[in-house]
Parts: C-alpha cells; structure tokens; sequence
C-alpha cells in the first residue's frame, strides 16, 4: 500500500494536464450553415480552384483547370441573402494540360491573356435552396464582356482547420457558360460551346 499511493498520485497528476488539453480541444466541423460565424473571410489560394470540361469535336469531354484564383468573401449566415462574394482570375493559369494547347487557350482565339489578363465575378444576390445549397447570381467579366450568370452552391463544412488551426468554410459549386457570350467563339460548333465548371473554394475567416 505505501508504493501503490505515490504511484496513484502520479498517474493523477498526469491525467490532469491531458484532461484539460482534451477540454480545450476544438470543437468538430459543423454541417449546419447556420452555424457559420459570420464576418469576413479570404479564400484559400491553396484550395480554390476551377475545373472546366468542354466536348472536344464531339468524340470526347475535355478537362482542364484554372489555379489562379483569388476571392474575399462576407458571410451572414442568419440572413444570407446579404453575404457578399468577389472572385478574380489570372487568365494566364487557364490550363488544359498540354502546353501547346495552353498557348493556344492564351491566344486571341480563345482568352486573348495578354489583352484580358483577368477575369472577375461580382455575387449580386445569394438564394438559398436548401438547408445546405443556394444559387449565387452575379456579375462575370471575361475577356472584356460582362454578363451576368449563376452557379450552385453546396455548404461542406465549417470548423477549425486541422492543419492549420484556422476557422475554415468550404463550398463546392457547379455552373455551365456559353463561351460565345464571352467572344470566345474559334471554332464552332465543331469545338463545344458550352463549358461545364466545378467550384471549389475553402474561406479562411480574416481575424
């Protein structure tokens, strides 16, 4: 009994400070939106980025990425009809995986990058349709033309990022442009004309 005290005392004494560290731990990521802290937020250049997939003469549906991208965000999760999104893009990232073709994606016959080296989204108005997803109206300019368009947005998650303990919310989203409401018309129909983009975009909230 006189050795089995001081070892008990001890392992008290070092469970207390794993006890604590385990009370102060983070909280899970949440999936309800309304959970969202609100305030400002930047995207995550390291994990924002844009998918795109044209028909390529019909024979095949084309991938490629755009990397440059950049975005400051507000968000108002009790009423998010007035957050607010602005989205800019480095034309010269347009990448479709091949370098002669990225030359040519650079070119006046598609982007003209050298003319418009930046394209912009402006969010006009978000409408949620659903617990979890909403559509984002705004404004795109591209290649020197703007139009207004929309994309749908799918909540993921919000919560303390694990590897850099910053508080994150990361979205998804899907939309589908004509290129030719951009002037970006080389080569139709035989090269598609509409261009299916997948969203993706992690917000770290600015303290």
């Amino acid at each position: 009994m006189r050795q089995t005290a001081p070892i008990l005392a001890l392992l008290l004494l070092a469970a207390g400070p794993l006890a604590a560290a385990d009370s102060a731990a983070p909280a899970a990521p949440s999936t309800d939106p309304t959970q969202v802290r609100p305030g400002a937020y930047r995207l995550d250049t390291a994990h924002g980025k844009i998918t795109w997939s044209v028909s390529h003469l019909g024979f095949s549906t084309y991938y490629g990425g755009i990397t440059d991208v950049t975005g400051e965000a507000h968000l108002d999760p009790k009423e998010p009809a007035r957050s607010r999104l602005t989205v800019t893009i480095g034309i010269d990232s347009v990448n479709g995986l091949d370098e002669r073709l990225n030359q040519h994606l650079r070119s006046p016959d598609f982007f003209d990058a050298a003319k418009f080296p930046k394209a912009a989204f402006t969010a006009t108005s978000v409408e949620p349709t659903s617990p979890t997803t909403a559509r984002v109206s705004g404004d795109l300019t591209l290649k020197g033309v703007t139009k207004p368009v929309a994309f749908d947005a799918t909540f993921n998650q919000a919560g303390i990022s694990p590897v850099d303990k910053a508080y994150t919310v990361g979205f998804d989203g899907r939309t589908v442009l004509k290129r030719s409401d951009f002037g970006i018309s080389a080569f139709l129909p035989l090269l598609g004309d509409e261009v299916s983009l997948r969203l993706e975009g992690e917000f770290k909230a600015v303290e």
